[in-house]
């Protein structure tokens, strides 16, 4: 008989950048090690980031972020306020609903309940908090961070509670019943939207979420095209067919003001069997 293992949280690290002082970091330190202080899974790591930006154009300089991994699941937070101190309250706050959003799923997957619904916790959530990214000029701006890695292979459902948890503002996956790159996001509190690459709403995995699946498929474009209509629009990313590829792509607006691109590793994955 194994012995149960130890919930005692690790060392929680606190990093800073720019003006943030020691006394702010130790107050993050308190307030995260606070939420931690009653999970009863094993806390396998945590940590915590504040960086106070340096652009007078921004009303929202001071970003709190943390990120916590739950023996295996991560929650993370992201937030920005005018001062360090409201953030550091925001990402409290922000943190204690991740942590409720995993516990309650884990206690619906042990009863055999239905799974979670994160639509329900983000009913109404406008995000006023979320960070903006800071303002450059189009020819100054640079794709400075790019991420490829095998996408998961989820239901629709499944992708909206990672996407909630992880306070990402899209999500891109593999669906799993129709086996399309897609991306899961949602402006606001309106209903979660789909968008695919190929679109085959007919194909998608049962889900009991809430939303809408775009009919157009995704254009095919290079990161430069992609990068021309995500300024012309204004939205906060742009989701493509990689004109090499044909693969689902992601361009995005980074905090620095620059671009960040996310893309598929791996063979894209074929679609699941009815009924397996």
């Amino acid at each position: 008989m194994s012995s149960p293992r130890s919930t005692q949280a690790p060392e929680l690290q606190v990093s800073t950048s720019g003006d943030v002082s020691p006394a702010t970091a130790e107050l993050a330190r308190a307030k995260v090690l606070d939420l931690l202080a009653p999970v009863r899974e094993p806390v396998l790591s945590a940590r915590v980031r504040l960086t106070r930006m340096r652009n007078p154009g921004l009303d929202r300089p001071a970003l709190a972020q943390a990120t916590v991994d739950l023996d295996g699941r991560i929650a993370r937070a992201h937030v920005a306020a005018p001062t360090m101190g409201e953030a550091i309250d925001l990402l409290h706050d922000r943190l204690a609903l991740q942590l409720t959003r995993l516990r309650h799923d884990r206690e619906a997957r042990r009863t055999g309940g239905p799974g979670a619904r994160p639509h329900e916790w983000r009913h109404g959530d406008e995000r006023s908090d979320r960070p903006r990214y800071r303002p450059l000029p189009r020819e100054d701006r640079r794709i400075v961070r790019r991420k490829s890695f095998p996408l998961a292979c989820e239901r629709a459902d499944e992708a909206a509670l990672e996407l909630e948890t992880m306070d990402y503002d899209f999500h891109l996956f593999t669906e799993l019943g129709s086996g399309e790159d897609s991306v899961i996001y949602r402006f606001g509190a309106g209903p979660y939207r789909l968008a695919q690459v190929h679109p085959r709403p007919e194909a998608l995995a049962p889900s009991d979420l809430p939303m809408t699946v775009l009919t157009a498929p995704a254009a095919r474009m290079t990161e430069e095209q992609a990068a021309d209509q995500l300024d012309a629009t204004g939205y906060p990313f742009v989701f493509f067919a990689d004109a090499a590829t044909g693969r689902g792509n992601l361009l995005y607006y980074r905090y620095d003001g620059h671009y960040g691109l996310i893309s598929p590793a791996g063979e894209r994955r074929p679609p699941q069997e009815p009924g397996s």
